[in-house]
């Protein structure tokens, strides 16, 4: 399972990546926002690579963002493998990603917690990180269904009052799954 899921997962992240990023390009040409150069910044403190004041070099905003997109990716498709796919696997993984983005940014100076940003600022992060993780997580519920259930869907077929898909139920005495 690893190996297809770390396949499959780089695809899924990047096909996440791309696509988050093409509805970033529209919105900023709608709104007239700037690129942002954090993912840059972030890298460069990450691995000492000289820092740039001002806009930032684009094969290195690139690197961290297709990077970051690619590699957690590889989460989302190992959930999918283990059985968490759908909607609310996908609504499960965006806040991963959004809890991604801030340690890194926080951790190395570079962003402030999202509690301080103006809150437009705030929802077009959130938007757009939302795509990422619903588009990454179709991608990656596509590819592990082609090698069947997984082990927690398997698990669950064997219960009784299991619905596939539906996610567990509680037990008739509140206790466990």
């Amino acid at each position: 399972m690893i190996g297809r899921a770390l396949w499959q997962g780089l695809v899924a992240g990047t096909a996440g990546g791309v696509v988050m990023t093409l509805g970033e390009k529209i919105e900023q040409a709608v709104t007239g926002r700037p690129d942002s150069h954090v993912p840059a910044r972030v890298l460069q403190r990450l691995t000492g690579l000289p820092e740039h004041p001002g806009t930032q070099p684009l094969p290195v905003n690139w690197a961290m963002h297709f990077g970051q997109a690619a590699l957690l990716g590889v989460l989302r498709s190992v959930m999918a493998h283990s059985g968490l796919r759908g909607p609310v696997a996908s609504a499960k993984f965006t806040v991963v990603r959004l809890t991604n983005d801030q340690i890194l940014e926080n951790a190395t100076g570079v962003g402030a917690p999202p509690a301080t940003w103006p809150r437009t600022e705030l929802a077009v992060d959130v938007l757009h990180k939302t795509v990422y993780g619903f588009v990454t997580g179709a991608v990656a519920d596509a590819l592990a269904a082609r090698g069947g259930p997984g082990p927690g869907e398997r698990h669950a077929a064997r219960r009784p009052g299991r619905r596939a898909g539906a996610g567990p139920l509680p037990r008739e005495d509140g206790y466990g799954r």
